[in-house]
């Protein structure tokens, strides 16, 4: 392996975690997991319409305060509610209709008893009071929590990070990715001297005596996690973006010393909008904006809010992760984050067993930025580029209704898959509408990977269930094993799951043709021995 690329491979061992890691080594769970992990009684009766979260940040003593209104429609009638709070962060009270109300705690999961009866279709409110030093974040976004950080200037600089460990860790919510919440209010008190950025809009700015308050609000749903706060220093610059749905804000928000070096390297961005605007389909937060907004951390996907701290370099933190220097043509966090704006906040895994619906098709959006930019060769160099980093350890789904992410593959060995997809379809244009109607037909809303699976093989005219069943649910490459024999070639595949036919083309005296391998030898008449597989697909080659 190559200087170069192994210092990508170290990096990309990184960047393909988000705290996964530690989650997909599990082998066996707790009753926390099941708690945290599935839809339990206690969450499936009620469907979340609005939080309004307000909290005070206290940046010298690590410390939030405040509280959360959760406003709710009854779907069945119950009478407990669970309410996710992770340690050291502790419920002081919940109230309904200003009426406290008892709380049995269970770990990070805590009982709400509701006094009211909860009939059918109502909606109703209750609002949960808390506090507590939030867990610090020790490799964000890794290992999130709270970053508690100082500029270069010694002013304070904090943020959060959540992703896969729960946005529960710092805001009392209903932590399950199958419910996202319909819109929010986010105010956020600090300290003068500092502004809170957070997602959506900004509503409106009161000034206190020594404190600052700003109002965020999200018209649109949004998952947990991608809720978030940035405190800091900031300066803002922004510009509007001529998009498929009309004006679009794309706003900046950056520490005050980095304004002018941000103004030039930011220029990624509306180049990012205009290719995956192309490829996806309209930017699906028009009302809500897109924001980049500086952290003291590589960067996260938080909705209309996207994160960034990958010190103004070309590439991933000045490297490549494909080792072909097409990964140094661009931000790879203002191109890899800003994708999870379709494929992470657009479209939300139900369970986080199925993140690879946002990870596999954002690491593909890397690619298809340099597709549209620097054309198809460039684009197929980078994402087979990348397949130095795949592991092949485990199943890139993870376990069901536990929080279980599957293997970091997810990444870039689901980026090979759905570039080897795109072969399959065989149609340019015909695939670009498959990417656009995912994110059409599925606007706004939480699925799962059998969605996703059953809307490419109906779109594409292909059952695909054994494809999706070999780089999802096996840790095999497929292997095309050949042998010559005069004017004969014999073939067939090996490592690979039942029913597993993936046409592929090959090189065969010259021109460019289809073969259709099972786990059978076949047998072609050929006039020569030059016989070449075409790169684009994901397997291996062996000839005997």
């Amino acid at each position: 392996m190559k200087k170069g690329l192994t210092i990508a491979f170290t990096f990309l061992m990184s960047i393909s975690s988000y705290s996964q890691t530690v989650a997909s080594e599990k082998t066996s769970f707790t009753r926390q997991d099941t708690l945290r992990g599935s839809i339990t009684p206690e969450r499936e009766w009620w469907d979340l319409t609005y939080y309004h979260l307000d909290i005070e940040v206290k940046p010298d003593e690590r410390f939030i305060s405040g509280k959360n209104t959760i406003q709710y429609r009854v779907l069945e009638p119950f009478q407990i509610m669970q309410i996710d709070l992770q340690a050291p962060m502790r419920i002081d009270k919940v109230t309904q209709n200003n009426k406290e109300l008892e709380v049995i705690h269970d770990g990070n999961a805590h009982f709400i008893q509701l006094n009211e009866v909860q009939n059918i279709g109502d909606l109703n409110a209750i609002t949960v009071h808390y506090q507590g030093h939030p867990k610090v974040a020790v490799r964000a976004p890794w290992d999130g929590g709270l970053s508690w950080k100082k500029d270069k200037n010694g002013k304070h600089f904090i943020a959060t990070s959540c992703q896969g460990l729960g946005a529960s860790v710092w805001w009392p919510n209903k932590d399950h990715m199958y419910d996202e919440v319909d819109s929010m209010l986010i105010s956020v008190t600090n300290p003068k001297g500092l502004s809170n950025i957070s997602n959506g809009r900004l509503r409106a700015i009161e000034e206190g005596t020594n404190t600052v308050t700003s109002h965020w609000f999200v018209s649109n749903p949004i998952n947990n996690y991608g809720v978030n706060i940035n405190i800091g220093d900031y300066v803002n610059f922004s510009e509007v973006y001529d998009g498929e749905k009309g004006k679009l804000d794309l706003d900046y928000y950056v520490l005050s010393y980095n304004l002018d070096k941000a103004k030039e390297h930011f220029k990624d961005t509306p180049k990012m909008m205009k290719a995956f605007e192309h490829w996806f389909g309209p930017y699906p937060f028009y009302e809500d904006s897109f924001k980049l907004v500086e952290v003291p951390y590589l960067g996260m996907e938080h909705q209309s809010s996207v994160t960034y701290g990958n010190k103004y370099l070309k590439g991933y933190l000045g490297n490549d992760l494909s080792g072909t220097g097409w990964g140094l043509k661009f931000d790879f966090i203002i191109i890899h984050e800003a994708g999870h704006e379709w494929f992470a906040n657009n479209i939300t895994n139900r369970d986080i067993a199925d993140m690879w619906i946002h990870e596999s098709f954002t690491a593909y959006s890397e690619n298809l930025f340099l597709d549209y930019h620097y054309g198809k060769e460039a684009s197929a160099d980078y994402v087979i580029g990348t397949r130095a980093n795949i592991r092949n350890d485990k199943p890139i789904i993870g376990q069901y209704d536990v929080n279980n992410e599957g293997s970091g593959d997810m990444y870039y060995k689901g980026a090979n898959m759905i570039h080897t997809l795109r072969q399959l379809i065989d149609d340019d244009e015909k695939w670009r509408n498959i990417l656009r109607g995912i994110n059409e037909t599925f606007y706004h809303q939480t699925v799962s990977t059998q969605q996703i699976e059953d809307f490419i093989s109906e779109k594409s005219g292909k059952d695909l269930s054994a494809f999706f069943n070999q780089y999802l649910r096996d840790t095999r490459i497929p292997t095309l094993e050949y042998k010559m024999d005069g004017d004969k070639l014999q073939y067939k595949y090996t490592n690979i799951v039942d029913g597993f036919d993936m046409p592929i083309e090959v090189t065969i005296d010259g021109k460019l043709q289809w073969i259709f391998p099972t786990n059978n030898w076949q047998t072609l008449t050929i006039n020569s021995k030059s016989f070449e597989v075409k790169r684009d697909y994901y397997i291996q080659v062996n000839e005997f």
